[in-house]
């Protein structure tokens, strides 16, 4: 295979990697893109792994605004990223998000909702009378506040969304390689590094314009290989499957006050947590916390729904979140220390929902200088070399 250094060269090719090819050949036809993803089956890759939901509760205008046109793309994906006369359907469920405060939060989400209205959310704060109108089957003992999402918020299937993007990626010219990336060619000049070419394990190498870090969990070593320190570890997290006769009418995905989240899934639910930071170890094997369930998940999912005293585990999987340590939230763009090393990486855990916009945005900016549609700007990584993080409440 050969390519020459008008390439723009894509290492992952996940649901960022895949977003940014398509948007790159959808707004240039004719673009050189070659994508480098070592594992197409994608078996530990984060957009497969995830429990793949978006939302518009975030506390940031950048991440509302993200947000807003993922919805609208996630609506139309049948019509957007269609092959051969095949509209691919991720089964988009607008269910909603529901978070639960206690008196000590309640100040923060109306803080986050009255945001959350500025940019046009469909979102409405409710009492604790209100929730238990909606939601009888909730306890509401310590509960002070709920912000429901009464559209543009629900879940969706992440791998169908990956295979779609590539799909239709690949349809646009986009050449997908299954190899590893090793290493960069660098040059420098006046102390600015330049990527000459991206070196692969079975010795190709790529020659490129731009190389872009689309890495996930393991993007720091790419950042390494010029020299540049990426706050960006993968952390386990467990998904776990779950069976109950209890039925929860109008089940939203909800965020318990706990930290803990649940949905529904078929007949089912999913639900996970966040360890305590001291027991969350970077790189982890991928092994399902299966104790946390007894130990942690049953007894507090029992204490907010009655009903599910009777819950049972059926199964469970872990995954990587491409963890930002430094503020948890996306990094984009140049970095001072290299003029065509493009970084798309830290969405700690925001990356599939976030991949339309990331996609257009990276893709105008690398063929145009500048973003046109949505300014990605605040989630620059320079913000790490300014010590200025944007700080995310809204985490999970």
């Amino acid at each position: 295979m050969t390519t020459d250094s008008s390439s723009i060269v894509i290492i992952g090719g996940g649901a960022i990697g895949s977003a940014i090819a398509y948007f790159l050949t959808l707004q240039q036809p004719g673009c050189d893109v070659v994508v480098v993803e070592r594992d197409p089956t994608y078996a530990r890759a984060s957009s497969a792994l995830s429990a793949s939901s978006i939302r518009q509760q975030f506390s940031t205008d950048i991440n509302i605004q993200i947000s807003a046109f993922g919805i609208g793309f996630l609506r139309n994906v049948g019509q957007l990223l269609a092959c051969h006369g095949d509209a691919p359907d991720i089964g988009l469920h607008e269910g909603g998000y529901l978070y639960l405060a206690t008196q000590a939060g309640a100040a923060t989400l109306r803080e986050n909702h009255a945001l959350q209205k500025r940019h046009g959310a469909d979102v409405a704060l409710l009492s604790p009378q209100q929730l238990a109108e909606h939601f009888p089957w909730l306890a509401l003992q310590d509960v002070a506040l709920g912000s429901l999402g009464l559209s543009g918020e629900g879940w969706f299937d992440g791998y169908l969304l990956l295979t779609a993007l590539r799909k239709k990626a690949q349809r646009q010219g986009v050449r997908y390689v299954a190899d590893e990336a090793v290493g960069l060619d660098l040059a420098a000049s006046d102390g600015v590094q330049h990527v000459n070419a991206v070196r692969l394990h079975s010795g190709t190498v790529l020659p490129c314009r731009y190389v872009v870090n689309a890495g996930g969990p393991w993007a720091a070593a790419i950042a390494g290989w010029a020299g540049i320190d990426l706050p960006v570890v993968g952390k386990r997290r467990t998904v776990f499957n779950l069976a109950s006769p209890a039925a929860l009418p109008g089940c939203p995905l909800l965020i318990d006050t706990s930290g803990i989240w649940l949905r529904p899934e078929g007949k089912g639910f999913i639900c996970g947590f966040a360890p305590d930071a001291d027991n969350d170890a970077d790189f982890a094997p991928l092994e399902p916390e299966y104790a946390a369930f007894e130990e942690h998940i049953w007894p507090t999912l029992a204490g907010r729904i009655p009903g599910f005293e009777a819950l049972r585990m059926q199964g469970a999987w872990a995954g990587y979140y491409e963890m930002n340590t430094f503020d948890h939230n996306a990094l984009l763009g140049l970095h001072t220390a290299c003029d065509n090393l493009v970084f798309a990486n830290g969405f700690s855990g925001h990356g599939l929902q976030q991949s339309p916009a990331v996609g257009r945005g990276l893709a105008e900016w690398m063929l145009t200088g500048r973003y046109h549609s949505l300014d990605l700007s605040p989630l620059s990584i320079e913000r790490l070399a300014r010590q200025q993080p944007l700080l995310e409440k809204n985490v999970i």
